[in-house]
C-alpha cells in the first residue's frame, strides 16, 4: 500500500511540476523580424541620349587644294568646342550641333593659310545603350588667307558614355570646298577628332 501510495505522490508531483511548462507552450512564439536588406546600389546602365551637351576636341585636319592650288597640301593638329543636342526615341537618336576647330597651318607650296573651320551639323544614329554610332551631314566654313567658303561635309562617328554625364567620341568627316574667296581655289578637307563632352 504504502508502494501505490508513493507512486500516486510521485505522479502527482510530476503532473504539478509540469503543469507551467505545458500551458507556456500553448503561447504563440514571439519572432523577431530581421532588420530589412538594405537597397543595391543603382548600376547606370546608359541608354538615355535625350539633353544638351558641351565639350571640347582635339584632332587633326589634312587638306588638299585643287583648282588655283592644284597640288597643294598641308595638314595640322586642331583643337575645338561643341556644343547640341540629342533627342533619343529608344532605338534611335537624332540631334543637330555647332562646333568650332582652331587650325593655322600653311599649305605648301602656295603658302595659303588655313585658320579655321566652322561646321554645322545634323547628326542621326541607333542607340546601343551606352554606345551611340551615328552619322552626321551639314554645312562647313573654311577660313584662309585667300579667303573663305562654305562647303558641305558628311561623316560617321561613335560616342561611349562612361557615366551618365561623361561621353567620350571618336568621329571622322570629309569636307568639299568651292571656290575659295573667289579666285577659283578649291579644297578637300579631312578631319579625325577625339571629342570629350558633358551631357546636361
Amino acid at each position: 500500500m504504502k508502494r501505490v501510495l508513493s507512486a500516486a505522490a510521485a505522479i502527482a508531483a510530476t503532473t504539478i511540476m509540469t503543469a507551467p511548462v505545458l500551458a507556456g507552450s500553448l503561447e504563440e512564439p514571439v519572432i523577431t523580424p530581421a532588420p530589412a536588406a538594405p537597397p543595391p546600389a543603382p548600376v547606370y546602365t546608359g541608354g538615355d541620349w535625350t539633353g544638351f551637351y558641351a565639350g571640347a576636341q582635339i584632332g587633326d585636319i589634312d587638306v588638299e587644294g585643287d583648282g588655283a592650288i592644284d597640288g597643294s597640301d598641308g595638314d595640322d593638329t586642331t583643337f575645338g568646342l561643341h556644343a547640341g543636342y540629342n533627342y533619343d526615341f529608344g532605338s534611335w537618336v537624332v540631334g543637330g550641333e555647332l562646333d568650332y576647330d582652331d587650325a593655322g597651318f600653311d599649305l605648301d607650296p602656295v603658302g595659303a593659310e588655313v585658320d579655321n573651320v566652322w561646321r554645322a551639323k545634323l547628326r542621326g544614329g541607333y542607340d546601343f545603350g551606352r554606345t551611340l554610332v551615328y552619322a552626321t551631314a551639314g554645312l562647313a566654313e573654311l577660313d584662309t588667307s585667300v579667303g573663305d567658303d562654305t562647303g558641305e561635309f558628311y561623316g560617321l562617328g561613335v560616342s561611349y558614355k562612361a557615366t551618365e554625364q561623361f561621353i567620350i567620341s571618336g568621329e571622322y568627316l570629309m569636307h568639299e570646298f568651292d571656290d575659295i574667296g573667289s579666285d577659283g581655289v578649291d579644297a578637300d578637307a579631312d578631319t579625325i577628332t577625339l571629342r570629350a563632352s558633358w551631357q546636361f
